[in-house]
């Protein structure tokens, strides 16, 4: 193994940015409906395990700033599958009739997304890498 291979196989910011590319066009050519990315459909889950969820809370649970919520929910929002209800100065976000089908649709594929890369990476390693990926993510935004 050359230096240039030593260092990119021991770099996890390259690494996990590979592994993340990777991972994204298999999302989406799973996730092929609508005309959202598959950061979408994690918004409209969140929304749709916790209803008249907050922006903020939003924001929380997803790991995202303000800004890039609001995006988000401009768009969910033109294409009807949220409502944005105003409370003083909290924004609460809820589904629509057609958010809670697309919400339907995204879970039979969230399980054909699973199923994809179990197939090429193994059930049991999928599930722990998941596991680990998730551990990682808490221990670096204490720290940031």
């Amino acid at each position: 193994m050359n230096e240039e291979e030593q260092v990119l196989i021991h770099c996890l910011y390259f690494t996990a940015s590979r592994f993340a590319r990777n991972i994204t066009k298999l999302a989406e050519n799973t996730f092929d409906f609508e005309d959202l990315a598959p950061s979408y459909f994690y918004m409209i889950m969140t929304v749709k395990f916790h209803p008249e969820i907050t922006q903020k809370e939003l924001c929380h649970k997803l790991s995202i700033a303000p800004s890039t919520s609001t995006r988000f929910i401009d768009k969910l929002e033109k294409l009807k599958l949220v409502t944005r209800k105003m409370d003083g100065k909290q924004t609460h976000i809820s589904l629509t009739d057609e958010g809670e089908k697309v919400y339907h649709q995204f879970r039979t594929s969230l399980k054909e997304l699973f199923t994809g890369y179990s197939e090429i990476l193994g059930r049991e390693f999928s599930i722990d890498l998941s596991k680990m990926l998730h551990e990682a993510s808490n221990k670096l935004e204490k720290e940031l």
